[in-house]
């Protein structure tokens, strides 16, 4: 299988609004990520735009509908669209989330949790052998963002995660935001939940923003990918990089979309914590 090769330096997702201004002044950004999904069309402006970005910086593609975690398999057809795109492209990495998001024919246009069973394990590891089997490489699967716990699982996410990569081969995405907005929503410690996930099979990292809900019993935080990095997040970003080392990092903003100088100085501020190791350089709230 074709290995992971972004290089470990900060990266943004691609939005075609950025596209002049990233042709003008790229400065600093190590490579770019879209969503599958988007572009999975035979051609016009969005392919003629990628092609651009893509002769000149590493590209990750980061699928958002394949539904790993779907109890009725992945669809063929959406398989086949996501290898003819990594085969068009060729990207140093592709990526998918522990979640399912179809039933059937019907797609629900959500990243939705899964129960942590050895049912739901045998399930997601097929899949990713699958996956895997048909792109020719080694993806990484993402921690996903939840905002309920299911009674019946029986392993703790960090250990399912590294059982699927045992099992598989693959690697791991470790979206830092999506921990810490699971830990916040379910009372638990985002740290303990770091010092147990497998930070050597990790192969790219993700930031992004969060928005938080009132409600009686506690905040509520939402992954809106809407807003720019918040400060604990970036607290438990510089603790990652001290103990695993520098790693490839994406900011996403993929909604409330910011000018490109607003987005690239969240892509700088953490290659300035990946360029110096992390220790004391972000401010935690």
């Amino acid at each position: 299988m074709l290995p992971n090769l972004l290089p470990d330096l900060p990266g943004v997702g691609f939005k075609p609004e950025h596209f002049a201004a990233i042709r003008h002044s790229a400065a600093g950004i190590g490579f770019f990520e879209i969503h599958a999904e988007n572009y999975m069309g035979a051609g016009g402006l969005p392919h003629a735009q990628l092609t651009a970005i893509r002769a000149d910086h590493a590209l990750s593609v980061h699928g958002v509908g394949l539904s790993i975690g779907g109890a009725r398999g992945l669809d063929p057809d959406h398989l086949a669209r996501v290898a003819r795109l990594c085969d068009r492209y060729q990207p140093e990495s592709f990526s998918e989330h522990l979640a399912w998001s179809s039933h059937g024919a019907d797609y629900l246009n959500d990243l939705l949790p899964l129960p942590y069973t050895e049912e739901t394990l045998r399930l997601v590891c097929n899949h990713v052998d699958q996956v895997q089997a048909t792109l020719g490489r080694r993806m990484l699967l993402e921690n996903p963002a939840t905002y309920l716990c299911f009674a019946q699982s029986t392993i703790p996410e960090p250990e399912f995660l590294s059982e699927v990569a045992r099992r598989t081969g693959c690697g791991l995405l470790l979206d830092v935001n999506n921990v810490f907005v699971s830990c916040t929503n379910h009372g638990t410690d985002p740290r303990a939940y770091l010092t147990a996930f497998p930070l050597h099979l990790v192969g790219e990292l993700h930031l992004g923003g969060h928005e938080a809900e009132a409600l009686p019993s506690g905040p509520l935080l939402i992954d809106s990918h809407g807003a720019a990095v918040a400060d604990p997040v970036w607290a438990l970003f510089a603790e990652v990089i001290a103990v695993a080392g520098p790693l490839p990092t994406l900011v996403e903003w993929d909604n409330d979309l910011p000018d490109w100088p607003v987005l690239a100085a969240e892509a700088a501020r953490a290659g300035h914590i990946l360029a110096k190791g992390g220790m004391g350089l972000a401010r935690a709230s």
